[in-house]
């Protein structure tokens, strides 16, 4: 964590060699947000440069108020709202598209994963845009409530009221499912 910090801090100071060792410890899990909000990797990618150069040109601004990651993911999503809002975004079958590997995978990926791709991806679509965001930073993202809030810019009481809903519906809905499969 501090690590990151006096990278980011360097950053700030002009040091591009600092900017590239971020972008090898982040750029992974800002391209996984970009492809759950795009679901086309052209635009993601292309949102990915534009986030990286505004973390070129805003790291003097981080105030360490959340970690490294959180702050950069949170350019990440404000970039691509920034861009999604301006242009109306082709449809791609999420269904197709292709998941990420994920060498970290943890118990609950795991469950979720053995329920079915489709169901679960088809169930995260009809939640609500607020709790699909704090489920996919929970859920993908892995990032704690805290850094959650942050990068949503609410308090952290409603991103645990959010997943917390959120999952209570996957869960129904999944649950539905299952029951219609039966």
């Amino acid at each position: 964590m501090d690590a990151d910090r006096a990278l980011l801090s360097s950053v700030a100071d002009g040091d591009e060699q600092a900017l590239r060792r971020l972008y090898e410890r982040y750029a992974t899990d800002m391209l996984r947000l970009l492809r759950r909000l795009t679901f086309d990797a052209g635009v993601a990618e292309e949102i990915l440069q534009e986030a990286w150069l505004a973390v070129w040109r805003s790291a003097g601004g981080y105030r360490g108020e959340s970690s490294v990651r959180a702050w950069l993911l949170g350019i990440t999503r404000r970039r691509a709202h920034d861009r999604l809002r301006r242009v109306v975004p082709a449809t791609v079958d999420v269904d197709n598209a292709p998941e990420p590997a994920d060498s970290r995978a943890d118990v609950e990926e795991q469950a979720l994963a053995a329920i079915g791709h489709e169901a679960i991806m088809a169930a995260i679509r009809r939640l609500p845009t607020q709790s699909r965001e704090a489920t996919m930073l929970a859920l993908v993202g892995g990032l704690p409530y805290r850094d959650i809030a942050e990068v949503l810019g609410v308090p952290v009481g409603t991103v645990k009221s959010r997943v917390a809903h959120a999952r209570a519906r996957l869960v129904s809905s999944l649950q539905d499912k299952g029951a219609e499969g039966a």
